[in-house]
């Protein structure tokens, strides 16, 4: 293998003779010619790795020869060192201005023209890598804003794809979850009916919260989410889950304990809602996958003391929790939470700029967890091997919780023992909270209005007639005069001629949308130099007295007409969007009908009648056909045939609820308390218990 391809040109023979021989010794291999119109065609025709060219020849100098060499695209790159008997300062300057890389004077010493040659040709072998690695370099460039394109039409792409899908989910959920409540203030609903209204309520809102756990992981993988800090009472918010877990757990026979430190503060500031869905996660996964003993939540400070209750009472709150778990008996719980009407302020700090750390604890005697399993327990759509047999979840639960955690500013951690339970733990951080802001309304709900005041005018634009529907209902029997729009076109010409105090305005809808319907409505109430109304929590500023009337073609005065949007999307960049445009405010579907009273009294100053729901009592314990345990449901459907077994999976996890009803009718008589278990569970819309003991019998 050769060190490179030299080309010498020289019209002495007897310098390229020794040249020749010399590197030709060193392992070049060289190529000759005397003149230099040979030179350029040699140079030419077969690219060498370097040129020494001699400057004084007859036909044309070395000079001239280096010109044209370097004048030609194809020979340009070629390293040109010149060897000539001119050795004044003006030769050499010239010959690099002609493009040579360096310059030997003759007589030569063979071992300089060595190595200015091994030099010359070293940077020549660098700067071909360079070339090469910068061209792999450009390719990975292009292929890397190739894949930035990609990804940036995918992320839009899944962008566009939630919008949708959070709007046509969250849509008749909205409907689903409204009707609820429009049909729980009818007082002549049998208890029956209530109950079973409750059912779809608690379906529709399991269902939300799978559609909001796919939505918020979408939300923090764009860096959408952010904390909403304010001041609320964290005792009621424990006193609220604690009412909530305990039919769950009361179903499985568990124990359920909350176990409160005193020096906790009962009134703290951070995320009221991010920290709700870490603790329903937590405590919801610890409940799933405990079949017997107890679940346990510990709330205390950084320094982990326990306060005025001290060891005994919290002993003996355990105690009573692991008492119902052993017995298979349910009792009724105390538990270790000062009553929040009468708050327990020693532990609220007083410095406003302080923070202080609140450790939560999760410990159940459930499962447990391998270690293998841990390594990747917080990972999206991960689930454990329970998890799996338990065919529930979508595996985004702890994803979510240790995201939220950490932008609440603390971390979680978990330990865990196999078949004897498993401790979560999490901190976070609290700011001085403001009672004022933390203390609830009292538990009522709108009745009527007020008398003495306007006929308040109610435009409802939607494409969805249910949802229009629904707050027809719901604002018609309180006293508001409302009509309805399917789309913003026609809300355009009813505002026109009716000209509402407020409407409500779907953001997508055909024909034309609620945006542009909004803002057509602004353009119009400008060119008609209508004055604009306080907005965004101005309302204080209005009263029933100087809330102006709108009028049409004379010159009293007028008012905007207060627009607030209704919108399935959950993204937050969307609030923007939607207030730039004009409305005043906006809804999230699905909506509670508090929020809908709210914003109404809010803007236009409405004075509302209202009546006291009943308090809050914890829901009677008992058990029915869910709480049934596997040694009843396994032994009697094993003994069932195996294709059956199969068809009631497969129809279950499929939803086909009529299909499942036929098969249970196919039960043989003499399994007739088999076929009311499953009866049960089917009417109670269960069909993930009978997906979940089907599987565990097929496996």
């Amino acid at each position: 293998m050769t060190k490179g391809t030299i080309l010498i040109v020289d019209d002495t023979p007897e310098n390229l003779h020794v040249l020749s021989a010399t590197l030709s010794q060193q392992g070049y291999q060289v190529r000759g010619v005397i003149k230099s119109k040979m030179a350029i065609r040699a140079a030419a025709s077969a690219l060498p790795d370097l040129i020494l060219l001699d400057i004084k020849m007859p036909d044309m100098n070395g000079y001239e020869v280096c010109e044209q060499l370097k004048s030609n695209p194809q020979t340009a790159e070629i390293p040109i060192i010149f060897l000539s008997a001119l050795d004044e300062v003006t030769d050499k300057v010239k010959g690099f201005q002609a493009g040579g890389v360096d310059y030997i004077t003759k007589p030569f010493q063979v071992e300089e023209v060595l190595a200015r040659v091994e030099h010359q040709l070293t940077i020549r072998r660098l700067q071909r890598q360079l070339m090469e690695q910068n061209q792999q370099l450009q390719l990975e460039i292009q292929e890397r804003k190739k894949a930035e394109a990609a990804a940036e039409a995918a992320s839009k792409a899944k962008s566009e794809f939630l919008a949708n899908m959070s709007h046509e989910l969250r849509t008749p959920l909205n409907a689903i979850l409204g009707f609820t409540q429009v049909m729980n203030r009818d007082e002549e609903i049998t208890t029956d009916q209530r109950e079973y209204l409750g059912i779809i309520n608690r379906s529709g809102e399991h269902l939300l919260e799978l559609i909001n756990d796919v939505l918020d992981l979408s939300k923090i993988e764009a860096g959408l989410i952010s904390l909403n800090e304010r001041s609320f009472d964290l005792y009621r918010l424990l006193d609220e889950l604690e009412e909530m877990l305990q039919i769950k757990a009361a179903d499985k026979k568990l124990g359920l304990s909350f176990i409160v430190s005193s020096a906790v503060p009962q009134y703290i500031k951070t995320d009221k809602q991010k920290l709700r869905c870490c603790l329903i996660n937590l405590l919801g996964n610890a409940i799933k996958f405990t079949a017997y003993g107890h679940v346990k939540l510990r709330v205390k400070m950084e320094a982990g003391e326990m306060g005025r209750w001290g060891a005994r009472e919290a002993e003996g709150a355990e105690g009573a929790g692991e008492a119902g778990g052993d017995k298979g008996d349910i009792a009724d719980f105390q538990f270790p939470i000062p009553n929040s009407q009468f708050p327990n302020n020693k532990g609220q700090r007083t410095n406003n700029n302080s923070q202080t750390k609140i450790i939560f604890e999760v410990e159940d005697t459930g499962f447990g967890i391998t270690s293998e399993e841990i390594d990747n327990l917080f990972d999206a759509f991960v689930q454990t091997s329970a998890g799996i047999k338990s065919a529930e979840g979508t595996g985004l639960g702890l994803t979510i919780t240790k995201k939220f955690v950490e932008l609440m500013g603390g971390n979680i951690t978990v330990n865990s023992v196999l078949g004897q339970g498993t401790i979560f733990e999490f901190d976070i951080k609290s700011n001085q909270a403001d009672i004022s802001e933390a203390v609830t309304q009292t538990n009522r709900r709108v009745a009527g209005l007020e008398p003495n005041q306007e006929n308040y005018r109610i435009l409802v634009v939607d494409d969805t007639k249910e949802n229009r529907i629904l707050l027809v209902k719901l604002l018609e029997p309180i006293g508001f005069e409302v009509r309805e729009a399917a789309n913003g076109k026609e809300g355009i010409t009813i505002w026109e001629n009716w000209r509402p105090h407020l409407i409500f305005m779907d953001t997508r809808m055909p024909i034309m949308d609620g945006l542009e319907a909004t803002k057509q409505i602004r353009a119009k109430e400008e060119s008609s130099g209508d004055t604009e109304t306080p907005r965004h929590g101005d309302a204080e500023k209005l009263n029933i007295q100087t809330f102006k009337q709108p009028t049409t073609n004379n010159q009293q005065p007028t008012t905007n007409t207060i627009i607030i949007a209704l919108t399935a999307s959950t993204f937050e960049e969307r609030r923007g969007e939607i207030l730039t445009i004009g409305s005043d405010d906006f809804v999230r579907k699905p909506f509670p009908e508090a929020v809908i009273f709210a914003k109404i009294a809010e803007y236009l100053g409405v004075r509302y009648i209202y009546e006291d729901l009943p308090a809050s009592t914890k829901v009677q314990l008992r058990f029915n056909s869910v709480s049934k345990q596997n040694t009843f449901f396994l032994p009697e459907l094993a003994a069932m045939p195996t294709n059956w077994v199969s068809n009631l999976y497969h129809a279950a996890n499929e939803v086909r609820e009529e299909s499942v009803l036929e098969l249970i009718e196919q039960i043989p008589a003499d399994k007739a308390d088999l076929a009311d278990a499953l009866r049960d569970l089917a009417h109670d819309f269960r069909l993930d218990v009978i997906v979940r003991l089907t599987k565990a019998v097929i496996q």
